[in-house]
């Protein structure tokens, strides 16, 4: 039997298709369409997703970095750069005689090199410091790097105090490495006015310097009279932070290895 069909609703009065959302992709195509980037892009949507959202910006733009090596010439300081990151940045570098060591001043060079592992961008600065402590009377010779460092303070806070803050480079040191002589009896004077100078402004990491020329014995009392005098003059070095709670327990056990290899009685 023949029965007339209902009629249809107007659009305008018909139930909107109920709203999804989804984190995930659910169908993958072998060639990426307009779609499928649209689609990649809404797992970006929503403050649910801050944590990806500030780790694609920034693995985006990438990271600056600026590590200053200071110590007296001939105590491994280009060796343990190019051992850390695999570049060689004083490929260009003149060696100087002994006469032209003793009538140089301290000088600031800057290399710059971009680094890139897993996708991750790293722009490193090293900042080397030719001819501190190679004179013959060296009082005050750290005053060309304390000068820097403050200028580097002071054009940072005036870019950001400036109407254009998008593209600020940040050269501020981050790190110092201070590299300790191990034919000494501890520290020198020029090595405790350094730390003393630039400790309330770098975060300052010592190192016993060709440490493998000492055998374990005598490691052992020189970093322990290093820590006494470091202790005694009041310098604050660089410390481990404390770990979150919430870090994965890998990191933390990390953690508490690198903070104990440095309170044992071994190298820096």
């Amino acid at each position: 039997r023949w029965s007339p069909r209902p009629a249809r609703a107007p659009a305008a009065t018909r139930p909107p298709p109920a709203a999804t959302m989804s984190t995930g992709l659910r169908y993958k195509s072998k060639l990426a369409t307009p779609e499928d980037k649209q689609d990649i892009d809404k797992q970006y949507v929503g403050f649910a997703t801050l944590p990806n959202q500030v780790h694609r910006k920034s693995v985006k733009k990438g990271f600056d970095f600026t590590l200053m090596v200071a110590g007296e010439s001939g105590l491994g300081k280009s060796t343990l750069v190019h051992s850390l990151f695999l570049t060689d940045l004083y490929k260009d570098r003149k060696l100087l005689s002994a006469e032209e060591r003793i009538n140089q001043t301290v000088e600031i060079l800057k290399h710059t090199v971009d680094i890139e592992e897993k996708g991750v961008k790293l722009k490193l600065t090293i900042v080397d410091t030719p001819g501190f402590g190679d004179a013959v009377n060296n009082s005050e010779c750290w005053k060309p790097i304390t000068d820097y460092v403050d200028q580097q303070f002071e054009q940072y806070f005036r870019d950001e105090s400036g109407l254009n803050r998008k593209n600020i480079q940040d050269n501020r040191v981050h790190c110092c490495l201070y590299f300790i002589s191990p034919f000494g009896h501890g520290l020198r004077p020029v090595d405790v006015g350094f730390m003393k100078a630039l400790h309330e402004k770098v975060n300052i990491v010592p190192l016993i310097a060709k440490a493998d020329c000492l055998v374990p014995s005598e490691i052992r009392k020189l970093k322990d009279r290093i820590r006494e005098e470091i202790d005694k003059f009041g310098i604050h070095v660089y410390q481990f932070p404390e770990c979150d709670s919430d870090e994965d327990e890998d990191f933390k056990q990390q953690d508490r290895e690198l903070k104990w290899r440095i309170r044992r009685t071994a190298t820096l």
